[in-house]
């Protein structure tokens, strides 16, 4: 009986030292999720009240900006309700990352930054593919890729991507919305940005709003720019150039299932969209920052000038133009101010430049050096420096504040917008110089080697724009061909040359995808139906992985081209000269051939001397202040009289 009882009083004590530690489990766990919940609750205050600081400073403006373009407060206030909720959809990650990039705003603007921009079927396949060449970006020392269009478009009606028919939709071959944002954040992971199109000016016709205003809903037709008979349209068509006169002339289309005119300034394919509207801008600004929350680090505002329309006008470079982008960069600053905008806008300097705003008031924050770009294969046609020469001198006498992308060549083709009226000075006419440069670049004239096509050719004005692949017109595909061994050497000595000549300039270098490997032009697009139309395609192949594997082999093309590019990338990298923001100018040779830029920052000093003919020349400057040492083969020389070899180049840094 005792011993039961014994037994009894034990079980008994088991039980209860089990509930009792059942109770202090429970105790602790709730102690633990209000900790928990504390620590959100602090989490979240804190980042309200960023969020509130960053909203309250930029409010004002914004709120002015706003009511002077479109004088509704509701619209407003709607705006603003959404801005702070895309605020909250965005992740702790990308929330961490924008604090990261506001304390130290010049993050861009560093000695390492490379770009590379691909269409992402061409470059990988998908997505997924590229995700999967990352440790390839790396080996390229790229830190910043340019995702071409990816956004859902209408096969056969999609300009190469530009022609949008849901902004929230990855193409389905490319994959998927989830899988872009895996894609950023396996970027970020290795400190690589991720930049995307973002085309404002219009929307495909088969965009849920095009396809309701095509229906007669007139809510949706307020949204673009309609007109039921020919006058008003015919009144914009007496101000307003065209951008593709042959292959899409006017700026109108008619509709006659509606009895309508659209505005379509680029194709009949692509609807101006009414910025008049402010449910336009907002919902574009709702897309703008649902694809910021994706993980997109730059958004490049494609065709910016011809965002506002106006009667009477040239539809280019309005003033509400700039108000807008000023409000898309306050926008951005509130919510995701760890991106970056940058303005497409493809025309001369004095034009472009006012689309970096003002230091107290900027807007975008890169633009394209589009102007140097046309006028660098302008030199190479006529190897006289003397144009670039002054463009770089308009370029480096900007504020360092203003950061230019440089290219050689990139997705679209080469319009010939040089400065005519200083080419007129020597005796060179526009028509006949553009004549002459489409015809060298073709392979037709100037003891040229280069190979490529014509876009957009005009037979009335006798214009034209050129395509090409640089390879391809440095000479690399003629002599490939002709399996010519001097030849290609020579080839792949402009190649290198060109690509030190642009790591030299003020701004960010950006690489096209294959030219690191001296890829050449794809003829093969004039057998498929929906590009051959479209002569840009030929510089638009796909990456041919095949040759990529080459790159560590001196003994080919592929492996000379990417070996001395990864050798001047990786100097670049290391010079603090070659940061954004250094001193940047040219410097007279006495030879018309000879291309020379001098750097200089905190004590670092660095010329950069190109030669653009195939013929050894010297150049005649005349630094006499001590030995400079050749950063690419470590030679130690006055910085005078300078030698060079044919499409020879030097990087000289004082010692």
């Amino acid at each position: 009986m005792d011993t039961r009882r014994k037994e009894s009083e034990s079980e008994g004590k088991k039980r209860i030292a089990k509930t009792e530690s059942a109770v202090k489990t429970v105790e602790k766990a709730e102690t633990v999720k209000v900790e928990q919940t504390k620590k959100a609750v602090v989490k979240a205050a804190k980042a309200e009240k960023v969020y509130n600081t960053r909203f309250e400073k930029k409010l004002d403006e914004l709120r002015w900006l706003y009511m002077e373009l479109y004088g509704n407060s509701s619209m407003f206030a709607e705006l603003c309700d959404q801005m702070h909720r895309f605020y909250e959809e965005r992740t702790d990650v990308l929330k961490k990352l924008d604090s990261k990039r506001e304390a130290d705003p010049d993050w861009y603007k560093k000695n390492d930054m490379l770009g590379m921009m691909f269409y992402i079927d061409n470059f990988a396949g998908n997505m997924k593919g590229v995700e999967s060449k990352i440790d390839y970006l790396e080996k390229n020392n790229v830190n910043y890729i340019h995702l071409m269009p990816f956004l859902d478009t209408p096969k056969g009606r999609s300009d190469g991507g530009y022609a949008v028919a849901d902004f929230r939709k990855v193409q389905e071959n490319l994959g998927t919305m989830d899988e872009l944002e895996e894609l950023t954040g396996a970027c970020h992971e290795k400190g690589i940005s991720v930049c995307m199109d973002f085309v404002m000016n219009h929307t495909s016709e088969d965009h849920e709003w095009a396809k309701k205003a095509r229906q007669g809903d007139g809510e949706y037709m307020s949204r673009y720019f309609f007109y039921d008979n020919s006058y008003i349209p015919s009144l914009y068509e007496k101000t307003v150039p065209q951008v593709f006169p042959t292959t899409a002339p006017g700026n109108f289309t008619w509709l006659p299932e509606i009895g309508h005119y659209v505005m379509t300034t680029f194709y009949p394919y692509q609807w101006d969209l009414n910025y008049r509207n402010p449910r336009v801008f907002n919902e574009m600004m709702y897309n703008f920052l649902f694809l910021a929350n994706k993980g997109i680090d730059i958004i490049r505002i494609d065709a910016v000038p011809y965002i506002w329309k106006e009667l009477n006008t040239s539809c280019r470079n309005l003033p509400q133009v700039h108000t807008i982008v000023r409000m898309m960069r306050l926008i951005s600053e509130i919510v995701c101010p760890g991106i970056l905008l940058l303005g497409e806008v493809v025309m001369e300097p004095e034009k472009v430049v006012p689309y970096f705003g003002t230091v107290e008031k900027p807007e975008c924050h890169m633009l394209y050096n589009v102007t140097t770009m046309a006028t660098t294969w302008h030199t190479v046609a006529t190897r006289d420096v003397s144009l670039l020469k002054k463009q770089l001198d308009i370029v480096n006498g900007l504020p360092k504040d203003y950061v230019f992308l440089n290219y050689l060549r990139c997705h679209d083709d080469i319009g010939w917008g040089l400065d005519y009226a200083t080419l007129k000075q020597e005796g060179i006419e526009e028509r006949s110089h553009k004549k002459y440069l489409n015809d060298y670049f073709q392979g037709y004239t100037g003891e040229s080697n280069s190979r490529g096509v014509l876009y957009n050719e005009d037979p009335v004005t006798g214009d034209a724009r050129f395509c090409g692949t640089t390879a391809s017109m440095c000479g690399i595909e003629k002599a490939g061909f002709e399996k010519d061994k001097a030849a290609m050497k020579s080839a792949i000595q402009m190649d290198v040359m060109l690509h030190a000549y642009m790591f030299m300039q003020s701004g960010i270098p950006v690489l096209y995808s294959g030219d690191e490997i001296g890829q050449v032009n794809d003829y093969s697009y004039k057998n498929d139906p929906d590009k051959v139309q479209d002569s840009r395609y030929i510089h638009r192949g796909a990456m041919h992985w095949d040759l990529a594997a080459r790159a560590d082999d001196p003994k080919t093309v592929e492996g000379q081209l990417f070996g001395q590019l990864d050798k001047l990338e990786k100097i670049r990298k290391k010079e603090k000269a070659f940061m954004t923001n250094a001193d940047t100018w040219t410097v007279e040779t006495w030879d018309n051939s000879i291309l020379c830029i001098g750097r200089y920052y905190d004590g670092d000093k660095i010329y950069g001397l190109f030669n653009f003919s195939e013929y050894d020349k010297t150049a005649w400057i005349n630094e006499r202040d001590g030995l400079y040492k050749d950063l690419i083969t470590g030679q130690e020389m006055e910085a005078a009289g300078v030698n060079i070899p044919a499409y020879g180049f030097y990087w000289l840094k004082k010692e």
